[in-house]
């Protein structure tokens, strides 16, 4: 069977269905991923105070982070299992920071 592109009016679909994810900061639920790794109140405390940090941090920075970035990084997120404003900045970070490297 012959390999056939998607015409521009498909493939301009697709990609406008996974841009609006990474338009703004997504919103999770923190209480699984922080007591999956804690198991005293003050840890979850801590772990709770630490995604926050994270999420304002990606607040003030969501505009600087490429959509790309943004795009995969949020998939990651959304596959990884308990989702986790710091990883996301994290990943965010790395893919900024690899852009920077020196090529081969």
């Amino acid at each position: 069977m012959p390999f056939v592109l998607p015409s521009l009016s498909t493939v301009a679909i697709g990609v406008g269905l996974l841009l609006p994810a990474a338009d703004e900061v997504p919103t999770y639920n923190l209480s699984p991923s922080c007591r999956s790794e804690t198991m005293t109140a003050a840890s979850d405390r801590s772990c709770l105070s630490d995604e926050q940090h994270a999420r304002d941090k990606l607040l003030r920075q969501w505009s600087q982070f490429a959509p790309d970035d943004k795009t995969n990084c949020l998939q990651v997120e959304n596959t990884a299992g308990a989702p986790s404003y710091v990883e996301l900045l994290t990943c965010l970070q790395m893919a900024a920071a690899a852009k920077k490297l020196p090529g081969d």
